[in-house]
């Protein structure tokens, strides 16, 4: 069972930059496909990005297309999320998940705990 910790948030004024961490560990990360959601209080939580096992990346919102970059490093069994031009409606706890399968399903096997992310000047 592949288990994941996020790491990375912060509080950071807008027009700031953030790289939050999803460590991975348990199983081996190149034969999954992991997302990265973020929840906002009052809010419905909702993907950001996912990247297949293939390094195939996919972003939810075209607003975030451009501002948030997902990649990962198999030799740290990390994936990471950068987000740049961060704005106030970015503030969320950002939480990481592992696909069921290689590619971006959304079927998901297991959850991280969440970092929270607060964009505040």
């Amino acid at each position: 069972q592949l288990r994941l910790v996020e790491s990375g948030g912060d509080l950071v004024q807008p027009g700031g930059s953030l790289r939050l961490s999803c460590l991975t560990f348990g199983s081996t990360l190149e034969y999954y496909a992991i997302h990265w959601f973020r929840q906002a209080p009052g809010k419905e939580r909702e993907g950001v990005s996912c990247l297949s096992s293939s390094e195939r990346s996919t972003y939810y919102t075209d607003s975030r297309k451009g501002r948030f970059t997902i990649s990962r490093d198999l030799t740290k069994n990390t994936v990471y999320l950068q987000m740049n031009s961060l704005k106030p409606e970015d503030t969320a706890v950002y939480y990481c998940a592992a696909d069921r399968y290689s590619y971006c399903s959304g079927q998901y096997r297991s959850w991280g705990q969440g970092t929270q992310v607060t964009v505040s000047s």
